[in-house]
């Protein structure tokens, strides 16, 4: 007897995009990744030499600490703000952040998908324990007072849009950059949080 055929039949599934603006509860702690300072890892691992450690120019420390746009404005990583979001989960039921990690995205700007960070940034100079408990300076951008605008794709056969503005106001719980609440192993910052602002 032959097999029936059986035809699977699928529907695309529908996004939707919106708008969500959110403003800083406590200041933002930025610290971006230098080319420098990938160059001197790459050395490490890769030459027994060494590159020389040149004197600290804490205004180019600063500088290089912060994300900034083709126009010269100021970002933050959008997949930031996406993993707020998701960890956002944890305080509903009917969602899980596994869900969200693939149902739920945060669009940015240019090649490093930054979002806009609307503020006037200023140098932090704080004191590190690094290596063997050795102090070290840290001098990093912090936005004392600032805003974003959050473009977020999400399924609406999963979230409703009151859903989404909800979990992105609980995302602001945790917070985003340096000493953030949500941060792995400490989770005892106060910086980064944010609420959504109602239009």
């Amino acid at each position: 007897m032959a097999a029936k055929n059986t035809e699977v039949e699928l529907v695309r599934i529908k996004r939707e995009q919106v708008d969500v603006t959110v403003k800083g509860t406590a200041p933002l702690i930025v610290h971006r990744f230098s080319e420098k300072a990938k160059a001197m890892m790459l050395d490490a691992q890769t030459s027994r030499t060494r590159m020389k450690k040149e004197p600290k120019d804490p205004e180019a420390l600063y500088r290089e600490s912060l994300y900034t746009l083709p126009d010269g404005g100021y970002g933050f990583p959008a997949v930031g703000f996406k993993a707020s979001i998701v960890g956002a989960a944890r305080y509903f039921e009917g969602i899980t952040m596994t869900a969200l990690k693939s149902g739920l995205f945060v669009r940015g700007e240019g090649p490093e998908q930054l979002i806009r960070i609307t503020g006037a940034p200023q140098m932090r100079e704080d004191s590190v324990r690094v290596g063997m408990g050795t102090a070290d300076l840290r001098y990093r951008g912090m936005f004392p007072e600032w805003s974003a605008v959050l473009s977020v794709v999400y399924i609406p056969t999963m979230l409703t849009l009151d859903s989404v503005f909800a979990l992105v106001d609980a995302g602001g719980l945790g917070g985003v950059g340096e000493w953030r609440p949500s941060a792995p192993k400490s989770y005892t910052g106060a910086y980064g949080t944010f609420e959504v602002v109602e239009s």
